[in-house]
């Protein structure tokens, strides 16, 4: 099966869902609104077999709060803007448009909106096996 990434006004993800009664998941097209600060994409199984993700909006100077990635792998698709992710050891990463951001296991975080105008990026998290 093929999937393909649409970028226009309206971004456009196909993803995997399933259909009502059915245990695997499907295919599934969503559209990115990006109206308030976050919007759920895909929310876990049974939508999915493990993957969880989003689409986030900050403002300038706004974070979206400390989080730990916990058992999981997360990675950042930063859509427009420009920010920092902060990590609980005091370092930072910088984040810009068109940049892919990994964040491992067991890594408390942050990430907050630098520049001047919004900040939007979709999340990606992934369980592992990790315990």
């Amino acid at each position: 099966m093929k999937g393909y990434i649409a970028i226009s006004a309206c971004l456009v993800l196909f993803l995997l869902a399933p259909l009502p009664g059915e245990q695997q998941p499907r295919a599934k097209v969503i559209a990115l609104a990006g109206q308030g600060k976050e919007q759920p994409l895909l929310s876990g199984p049974p939508e999915t077999v493990s993957m969880r993700s989003g689409l986030i909006t900050l403002q300038p100077d706004q974070t979206v709060g400390k989080r730990s990635t916990g058992h999981h792998e997360e990675m950042l698709v930063i859509l427009a803007g420009e920010g920092k992710m902060l990590f609980s050891d005091g370092s930072a990463v910088a984040i810009s448009k068109d940049h892919v951001l990994y964040c491992p296991p067991q890594t408390e975080h942050d990430v907050m909106n630098t520049g001047h105008g919004v900040l939007r990026y979709i999340y990606v998290v992934a369980s592992t096996d990790l315990k």
